[in-house]
Formats: structure tokens, sequence, C-alpha cells
């Protein structure tokens, strides 16, 4: 009998990549999402959609039955969008969670694996952050995260195998596309309008390509135990300025791009090191930022997307301005 897997947020930016793949893997996948940014999923035999609110009890405890694994992605993603509404997401980031956790053990969920951020870490001023270092979050997005990452481990069992992976900024094309992280808003602004505007620019902002990102998932559905209950990993890989991810862009897009330099008050700073990973679960990312810049410029060419610089389904803050979700 094939796993069943259920992923929260799984019609979201990474969980529309996550998703296929993990039925392609042969995974029975039920998904729970209010599909705000549309459903960008496949129809499948094995796919069980839930378009219900992670905070609605018994919708989630049915997309929770017979589930071994979950996959929790769900949430109001990034400091602006989260800035937006604080209350909103307080009780979708944080006063969902451990209930949420609590109906997965009492539903005899296995392993549980958190999608955390590496903004946890604050602003570091060293070469290398690794998973043991303090967390110092600057915004209420990330000291959710950082409160939820501690909730969850402390439910490690030998009938419950928590896993928290706090990723790097994810970059690359995907069928529920997102326009509004680095790589991927630098690509747009090249591509389309010809010019980056790079506000401040000595920040390091490290960078994983969206395919990298859901191999990581999928090795910690199969990875011994032993390896992951209990764990925290870091999984990035690029860590670059952000000019330095401007003057990739323009390389990569292949046309005449004109960068702008302009001053800043947003000081997050990650250089976060990825070798636990890589040590203990022999994970290496395959792709880099101008694979993602390069899949991206194949979508724009391709007219994939629809008004790429304004469609708001794009843009998590523009969506989320227009949406009376409480």
């Amino acid at each position: 009998m094939p796993k069943k897997i259920l992923i929260t947020g799984g019609a979201g930016y990474v969980g529309s990549v996550l998703t296929p793949k993990l039925l392609q893997e042969g995974y029975e996948v039920n998904v729970i999402d209010l599909m705000i940014y549309g459903d960008t999923l496949p129809k499948h035999k094995n796919l069980k959609i839930f378009k219900n609110d992670i905070r609605d009890s018994k919708n989630l405890e049915s997309a929770l039955k017979n589930v071994e694994i979950v996959i929790h992605l769900a949430c109001i993603s990034n400091d602006p969008s989260f800035e937006l509404d604080k209350t909103l997401g307080k009780k979708i980031n944080l006063d969902a969670f451990e209930p949420m956790v609590k109906l997965a053990i009492k539903q005899g969920v296995n392993r549980f694996i958190y999608a955390s951020s590496s903004s946890v870490y604050g602003i570091k001023d060293v070469n290398n952050v690794s998973e043991d270092m303090s967390l110092e979050p600057l915004t209420d997005y990330s000291k959710y995260k950082a409160i939820c990452e501690k909730v969850l481990l402390k439910y490690k069992s030998n009938n419950f195998i928590p896993t928290v992976i706090r990723p790097a900024t994810v970059c690359g094309f995907s069928p529920r596309q997102r326009l509004d992280l680095v790589v991927n808003i630098l690509t747009n602004l090249a591509y389309n309008k010809n010019q980056i505007t790079v506000f401040g620019g000595s920040q390091f902002r490290p960078n994983i390509h969206i395919s990298d990102m859901v191999d990581s998932y999928l090795l910690l559905t199969i990875s011994k135990p032993e390896l992951i209950s209990g764990k925290i990993f870091n999984v990035g890989y690029e860590n670059h300025t952000v000019r330095s991810l401007a003057e990739t862009v323009k390389e990569a897009v292949g046309k005449n791009v004109n960068i702008i330099h302009s001053s800043t008050d947003d000081n997050r700073s990650y250089h976060i090191s990825s070798k636990k990973i890589e040590s203990e679960l022999n994970f290496k990312p395959k792709k880099k930022v101008k694979d993602a810049v390069a899949d991206l410029v194949n979508a724009f060419k391709k007219n994939i997307f629809t008004d790429p610089l304004n469609n708001e389904i794009y843009f998590n803050i523009k969506r989320m301005q227009n949406l009376n979700l409480k």
C-alpha cells in the first residue's frame, strides 16, 4: 500500500510542484488549501483536495484520515503579507499550529515535517549560520515560525517523528507562480521592463531552486526515523547579496537590463549553512539561481503568465489586500 501524505497549503507556490512529484512517486496525497490563488493541481486518482481552512478542525480531521505523513506548508507567507493583518497571521501561523499537531498525533500520523524559515535567525554577522545558533527573529512572521518549531519538537516520541526545515528563499517556476520573491521579482522586472531596482544591495539572501526544495521534502518522507526525528535542517544553497543576484539575473536574462541602486530600511540579511543536511542526509541541491531565472524566462517567452507585472495572483500582498479573509 502506498503511503498517504497530507500537504497543508498543497496548492501553493511550493505545494503545487511538490504535490505532482509525490503523486509521481506513488504516494496517495491529500491537500488542504483555501485555493485563494487558484487551483493549479492536476487531476489524479490518488489526489484528494479539501478546499478548507486549516483552522477548521472538522475538515482537518477528515483530511488527516489514514494519513501517515504531514508536510505543513500552509501559512500567511512572508513578512509583508503577514504585516497586512497581524491578527489573521497569528491565527493561522501560530494559534492553529498546536491544535493541528495534537490532532495529527490523535489520528495516528507518524511523521510531521514543518516548513519554518531561515528568517528565524534574524541578522547574523557571521559567514555561515548553522542550525545550532541562536534565533533572533525580527518580525512577527519569523517569531511565530520559531515558536512553532519548539511546539512541534516537544511532541517527539517513538511513534511521532517531527522534523523542522528552515528553507532559504525559494526561486523558479511553479504552476502557482509567485513573482514577489527576490530572484523572481528581479527576473520579472529584467525581462518585462528591462530595468531592475536594487534596494540596498549588500544584504545576503540565501536561495534554493524550487525543484531542490521539493526534493528535500521527498527525502524527509523516506529518511530513517533516527536520522530526522527531532532534527532541524537548513535547506539553502547559494548565498548571494541582492546586488549579486541582480547581476546574475541580468546575465541569465540575456537582455540589455539597466540596474538602478536605491537605499532601503530592510536590513534583513541571512547567510545560512546547509552543511548539516548534506552531511547527515546526503542532500545536495542540483540546480542554481541561474537555472531558476532561465525557467522563468522560458515561461515569459511562452506567455504562460497573464500580465505578470500587475496581476495580483502572482503577488501575495496584492491578493491578500483584496481578500476579506478573517
